[in-house]
């Protein structure tokens, strides 16, 4: 069966999972690359080293954010979403950088021995840190009794 998620469903499959991914456009061009999330209060937070992904999204701030649940071929969520990408500075930035470090670390199986994308290292003051002001939504799924 086939159907949509309704908006408590979106926001269990935001909360409940850690890889999202990016879609940004700016002069011509789109790009759309994975990244680690935390979502909480209708926003996305995440962070990356300077790079394409900031380039553009600084140059249009109009993005979308896709994230998946897939148990098989006939059993998974997806949704999409839109949004602004605002870039955090301050108390807020700092604040963030922490609920990420926080959902990601437990996932790993060696968090003394893993950098996650340079979060424990003198770089993690080079990193931006920004949040996706969500302002549309929408979700599907499948399943099968199989």
């Amino acid at each position: 069966m086939l159907g949509d998620l309704n908006k408590k469903e979106l926001i269990d499959l935001l909360e409940s999972q850690v890889i999202g991914r990016i879609g940004c456009h700016s002069d011509g061009e789109t790009y759309v690359v994975p990244v680690n999330y935390v979502y909480k209060n209708n926003a996305v937070y995440a962070h990356s080293g300077n790079g394409k992904k900031i380039k553009m999204m600084r140059a249009n701030p109009k993005v979308c954010f896709q994230v998946d649940q897939i148990k098989d071929t006939f059993r998974w969520k997806s949704a999409i979403l839109w949004g602004d990408f605002v870039e955090l500075t301050g108390e807020e930035r700092q604040q963030a950088m922490q609920g990420i470090i926080h959902r990601i670390m437990p996932l790993t199986s060696r968090p003394s021995q893993e950098t996650s994308h340079g979060i424990q290292t003198e770089e993690h003051t080079s990193l931006v840190v920004f949040r996706i002001d969500l302002t549309k939504a929408t979700g599907k799924y499948e399943t099968h009794n199989l």
